[in-house]
């Protein structure tokens, strides 16, 4: 199914759909990933350590493709007639478990150009797949979704996928994270460094000015390899290095979009939601003094904490008006990760009236974090000098129950795997006081996590 804009849902066209869950026995969801990329399925992979969440969708029952700035109610309303045929899900079942989609809504929400490398990714894709596998709180499930009127006889294929996937996770080299040796070396990036420096510079000018508060400048680095790069196991070294990080891997054709980022845009419940602000960013130290110091440095640091508070704000500002409560830790504290530590501020709420997931992502995307504030101007200045298209970096990804519930996070600390290329994405808040040289540095940092997990950089990215 394809959705063009919020008018024109194409709704005649959903498929007499049946969905069926049932218990299963605990599975390694990379492992899982893995054989149904290895089948050719489309994929989508999604673990949460810190909840204690894995999901794992293949194949593709039904999708909503959207576009344009009214993509996320485009999707909201094709999602709800949907679920109106599938029926009610088991009140029993915890959140993730069920048909889910799975997938992102883009940064602008604009095609790419057939050549680009987002190509198999559209401008927002939104799946409901044909099975997903969820575990969480020590149980799991499966869930299979056909078009066709009849689930049960998809299981036999699943059994296999399933059967696959229990093999490749007792393969003496699986369930650990390989160390990795491939070099990879730089074979483009957009900006080079020489442009990064003017754009900063005038970005920060027009900071200096008055005319907005904070912009988002942000790179594109492409990466080679001698041999073709293994997601499987760049999957298992994000999940081991970056357990408080959601990873994530999305396959269309010969591509695979992959990353580990610490960002919540929304997560709902019902009324209730959760969101955080991240902005502000430094380097780790060698031990825990000095990951102590260098976090009070950036706690102490005029730039971060401006190009923190706006993000702050900025949320605030969107989510007030809905909000029956609202509660803003005062302070932000110190995140540390693999390779960067972040300030980060948890913001959590109800709202007056269920707005659903898609209702409030589309309020808060972009956030100041991603993009900038006011949003239309740094967005202008985004699309005049940045030189590259976004794609789903920077946008909305995650899932969405059928009861309107779920979670997206911002895609950072990601890129796209395509055999022996990885292209790699990373971007700088830019404040009045920004030093060109030092967020060329901090993009580096926030490169390194991707790089790390798939090869050895010959190059300086």
């Amino acid at each position: 199914m394809t959705v063009a804009d919020r008018s024109s849902t194409g709704l005649d066209d959903v498929p007499a759909l049946v969905a069926r869950t049932d218990p299963a026995d605990a599975f390694d969801p990379i492992a899982v990933y893995a054989a149904g990329v290895e089948s050719g399925l489309e994929a989508a992979l999604w673990l949460r350590g810190s909840e204690d969440l894995a999901l794992v969708g293949l194949g593709r029952a039904w999708s909503v493709e959207a576009e344009g700035d009214g993509r996320f109610g485009a999707a909201d309303d094709a999602w709800r007639v949907v679920t109106d045929v599938l029926g009610p899900d088991d009140p029993t079942w915890p959140s993730g478990v069920g048909p889910l989609l799975m997938g992102g809504l883009g940064f602008t929400g604009r095609p790419p150009s057939p050549d680009e490398v987002w190509a198999p990714f559209g401008a927002a894709s939104l799946v409901l797949p044909e099975f997903i596998a969820a575990q969480t709180g020590g149980a799991a499930w499966i869930t299979t979704t056909t078009a066709d009127g009849v689930a049960a006889p998809g299981m036999r294929r699943w059994d296999r996928v399933l059967a696959r996937g229990r093999e490749l996770a007792h393969a003496p080299t699986a369930m650990v994270a390989r160390p990795v040796s491939l070099p990879l070396s730089v074979v483009g990036e957009q900006p080079d460094e020489a442009l990064w420096r003017r754009t900063v510079s005038l970005f920060a000018g027009a900071v200096g000015r008055g005319r907005l508060d904070k912009v988002v400048l942000a790179r594109r680095v492409v990466l080679a390899s001698p041999a073709d790069l293994d997601v499987e196991n760049a999957l298992r070294r994000l999940a081991a290095s970056a357990p408080e990080s959601t990873v994530f891997a999305f396959h269309r054709g010969d591509r695979t979009f992959i990353g580990a980022t610490p960002e919540r845009l929304i997560r709902t419940d019902g009324r209730a939601f959760r969101t955080v602000a991240i902005a502000g960013s430094i380097g780790r130290g060698g031990d825990v003094a000095g990951d102590a110091a260098l976090a009070a440095e950036l706690l102490a640091s005029e730039k971060d904490i401006e190009e923190h508070a706006v993000v702050v704000a900025a949320i605030r500002e969107r989510l007030a008006p809905l909000s029956e409560q609202l509660a803003i830790e005062p302070e932000p504290r110190v995140l540390t990760l693999r390779h960067v530590q972040h300030l980060i501020t948890e913001i959590e709420g109800t709202v007056h009236e269920r707005e659903g997931l898609l209702g409030l992502a589309e309020r808060l995307h972009p956030t100041p974090a991603v993009g900038g504030e006011p949003r239309d101007l740094a967005l202008s200045l985004i699309d005049e000098h940045e030189g590259f298209d976004r794609g789903w970096y920077a946008g909305p990804i995650g899932w969405l129950g059928a009861d309107g519930d779920g979670e997206l996070m911002v895609a950072l600390r990601c890129g796209i795997v395509q055999r022996t290329r990885a292209t790699l994405f990373a971007g700088c808040g830019i404040v009045a006081d920004s030093d060109p040289e030092r967020e060329w540095d901090e993009s580096r940092m926030k490169l390194r996590a991707v790089i790390s997990a798939l090869g050895r950089p010959v190059d300086e990215a």
